[in-house]
């Protein structure tokens, strides 16, 4: 019987079956099919599949369902939606919230999920990763450019008619390919080509939660086909072919790539212009991918805290039996940084991925009336502003009734039309209104110039383009106060903004990119790894519903490349890489490939300075922020060492977790013989080791596979977490012919009694060519007090 909250709204609902229903039919001489059934109602969303004799179909159905009225009832009402096949026991259907209670009441249903919503994550990038053809024995060269793999993209479609997706020189997808080309409105078999191999989308779920989606009013297309920009952005991200003068409105100019230009794409729409992505569609979308056969899938997407458990949630159960079949997932961490904690995708056996900046920044420069400048960032490069325009302060033009503190900010209806129109209005970020685009909606709606937004330091621009806008940190804002007070008729322009390569340092951790530790599973560290997220270019939907402003300085004509920032742009970077290390080791797991990935990245800048994390105020980055680091795709080509994990280890985790077995041999389908020992949790033979809860002593284990030199001599070395006495047995690990992988030890000791925050370090193994870094990351606690600080 299936546990079912009676706080669950209607809605879709997952419900899966562990048990066959066989009655007293076996003595049958009738061989075995698969029975769906399938009837309707209004209201919510379940699933089951029954494995029965055929020819006692309609006997079968008055058997079982004829034994209870209730059941009965039910039956004849409910609306499949998905029966999934590939991986799982199970479908998704329409219930009402009663419903779905009574079914999760019966024996042989062992599990129910309701349907969730999941959100978006939202080209100098591949030459700042040094991922270029002109590096000979570089990882695009040695990896043919990502050549025989196949990248399925989970997001919001795709423009197929993007240069990004010509199929030039492509050769023809693989025989073992058995993916479609889905039609649908405005998009047929002909969109397809020998780039994009396959296209499917998933609206069912999402219609079960909204209602019937229209594509009539030019939002949206009941097709594989982008109207949002968001899924062409990350294809063409990882795979895109190389384009020429790609620019986002002048802005960023030159060549655009992917990081695998080689590279099949398979392009799995699960996520809609108006509203998120269903946790059903991305189920179902799981089980094509799979059956389908890509390498690599690609999912920019995900829901904030509270995290639902890993037998709960369909993107983890998705991945884990993708994993399971060699498929490496890469996720993105989410974008509710810099707070700790709400990192997001924390299953182990997925790569997620936080976003970073590059050496790259677009200023613009702010002149004042006595000739002096502040510099901000802008992506405006429209007209209006190349003239002085007066300036005045948000909170000093506010409306009636208002307070100066919204007006400071220029929440919306809190200035006065009649002062603020044909200014400029300086406004400063504050704890209620943190938007430039709401500033600069709020000036626009009452005729205002243009807007100056103060706020946090932060590389990522989020002024509009569509508006005249610039954004400056709170110094820069003060200072153009301070001329405003000392002069009678303050006046400002804007310069045009332009493209600058090379005077900003990075990378850095971005503001909004999650961070760590885990709110679900504490002793796996995430994110993973770093990779470019902010400020991205790369191909987009000319049909974009999203429209910023409708600025009369701006005319809204459709582009087909934009600049755009998240920790969705970070996962399509690793997602493109992976590709490349898939072509260089076809046999490595994901596991593997994920330790290669994580123990040569690095944690330093391009001038050798310890990587920067943007916050409150910005700091030293630490594995909360970035992982193991900012991916070094070149070193990740020979890391020497590895650290391996098999799909029964994952399973073995799941049982340590501290879930219902009945629910883990359901969502795993497979019998993995394991004990319920936390020891497993921090035994787990990841890329790092995090202890949330050190007493006193604890040691933990780890493996090593050797994929360098046959005869390799690696020492160990230890940076310390603060606090911590660090020990490893043994210190030398000798490979030859016969010996391959090696076991060792780490024990830890707390050097302090006192109940402490997380402190740092790194375990190192070094042959004199490689080195092999892990972070290290330790709690010290105090009996069984944990506290939220971390």
């Amino acid at each position: 019987m299936a546990s079912f909250p009676s706080s669950w709204p209607c809605g879709v609902v997952l419900a899966l079956l562990c048990s066959l229903f066989l009655l007293g039919l076996a003595s049958s001489n009738v061989g075995f099919s698969s029975l769906f059934v399938s009837c309707f109602t209004s209201s919510s969303f379940f699933a089951f599949n029954i494995r029965i004799f055929v020819f006692f179909f309609h006997r079968f159905i008055l058997y079982i369902w004829g034994r209870d009225t209730l059941m009965s009832q039910i039956y004849w009402k409910i609306l499949i939606i998905r029966f999934f096949q590939t991986f799982l026991e199970g479908f998704a259907a329409v219930l009402s919230q009663s419903q779905a209670k009574l079914i999760a009441d019966v024996p042989e249903v062992v599990h129910v999920v309701p349907n969730r919503i999941l959100n978006l994550h939202t080209t100098r990038s591949w030459d700042f990763l040094q991922v270029k053809p002109q590096i000979v024995d570089g990882i695009l060269s040695e990896g043919h450019s990502g050549l025989g793999t196949i990248i399925g993209v989970m997001d919001t479609g795709i423009w197929p008619e993007s240069e990004s997706f010509k199929d030039d020189g492509m050769g023809k997808f693989p025989s073992r390919w058995k993916g479609i080309c889905q039609e649908g409105n405005r998009f047929n078999r002909s969109h397809c080509n020998r780039k994009i191999i396959g296209a499917r989308w998933y609206i069912k779920g999402y219609e079960a939660e909204f209602g019937k989606l229209s594509p009539s009013d030019g939002i949206e297309f009941l097709s594989p086909r982008d109207a949002v920009g968001h899924g062409t952005h990350t294809s063409s991200t990882a795979s895109g072919a190389e384009v020429k003068n790609a620019n986002f409105r002048g802005l960023a100019q030159g060549i655009a790539r992917g990081g695998a230009p080689s590279s099949w794409l398979a392009i799995y729409k699960v996520c809609w212009a108006t509203g998120g992505c269903s946790s059903a569609d991305i189920l179902a979308a799981f089980d094509d991918a799979i059956f389908d056969g890509v390498d690599i899938i690609s999912a920019s997407l995900g829901s904030p805290p509270p995290l639902s458990t890993y037998v709960d949630d369909a993107l983890a159960i998705g991945s884990f039996h993708a994993v399971a079949r060699g498929i490496s997932v890469v996720c993105s961490a989410g974008n509710t940084g810099p707070y700790p904690q709400t990192v997001i995708n924390t299953a182990p056996w997925v790569m997620t991925v936080a976003a970073s900046t590059i050496d790259r920044d677009f200023p613009a420069v702010i002149t004042q009336g006595n000739n002096q400048t502040v510099v901000g960032q802008s992506f405006y490069t429209g007209r209006g502003l190349n003239k002085f325009h007066p300036i005045v302060y948000g909170a000093d033009i506010a409306a009636t009734n208002i307070d100066g503190t919204s007006a400071g900010s220029c929440d919306l209806e809190t200035l006065n039309a009649t002062l603020a129109r044909g200014k400029v209005i300086l406004c400063f970020q504050s704890r209620w209104q943190r938007s430039a685009v709401i500033a600069s909606k709020s000036v626009l709606e009452i005729n205002g110039a243009g807007v100056i937004f103060a706020q946090f330091p932060t590389k990522d621009v989020s002024c509009p383009w569509s508006f005249p806008c610039v954004q400056v940190d709170f110094e820069a804002g003060t200072s153009l106060l301070t001329y405003m007070a000392a002069s009678r008729k303050p006046v400002v322009k804007f310069s045009f903004s332009k493209t600058v390569i090379g005077q900003q340092l990075a990378p850095e951790i971005a503001y909004f990119s999650s961070r760590g530790p885990s709110s679900l599973s504490p002793s796996v560290l995430k994110p993973d790894i770093a990779a470019p997220g902010v400020d991205i270019l790369a191909s987009w939907s000319p049909a974009s519903s999203y429209k910023l402003l409708n600025s009369p300085q701006t005319k809204a004509s459709p582009f087909n490349f934009k600049l755009d920032s998240g920790t969705s742009m970070a996962c399509p970077h690793i997602s493109g890489i992976v590709a490349l290390l898939k072509g260089i080791h076809p046999k490595w797991s994901p596991a593997a490939i994920k330790s290669a990935l994580v123990t040569t990245a690095s944690m330093k800048d391009e001038y050798g300075q310890h990587t920067v994390a943007e916050g409150a105020p910005h700091k030293q980055a630490d594995p909360f922020d970035y992982g193991g680091g900012h991916v070094d795709p070149n070193k990740a080509l020979d890391p020497g060492l590895i650290y391996d994990i098999k799909p029964s280890d994952y399973v073995c985790f799941l049982y340590a977790m501290g879930y219902n077995s009945t629910a883990i041999r359901l969502m795993t389908r497979v019998h993995t013989p394991c004990h319920k020992s936390a020891k497993f949790l921090r035994n787990l033979n990841l890329p790092s080791i995090i202890l949330p809860e050190l007493k006193q002593r604890m040691t933990v284990s780890r493996t090593v596979t050797n994929v360098g030199p046959v005869n390799s001599i690696y020492v160990a070395r230890v940076q310390a977490p603060a606090g911590i006495d660090v020990s490893v047995e043994p210190w030398i690990l000798t490979f030859n012919s016969t010996t391959k992988k090696l076991k060792f030890k780490v024990t830890f000791c707390s050097q302090l009694k006192v109940q402490g925050r997380y402190s740092f370090g790194n375990l190192y193994w070094e042959d004199g060519i490689h080195v092999v870094r892990i972070p290290v990351v330790v709690r010290i606690v105090i009996n069984n007090h944990l506290y939220s600080e971390t």
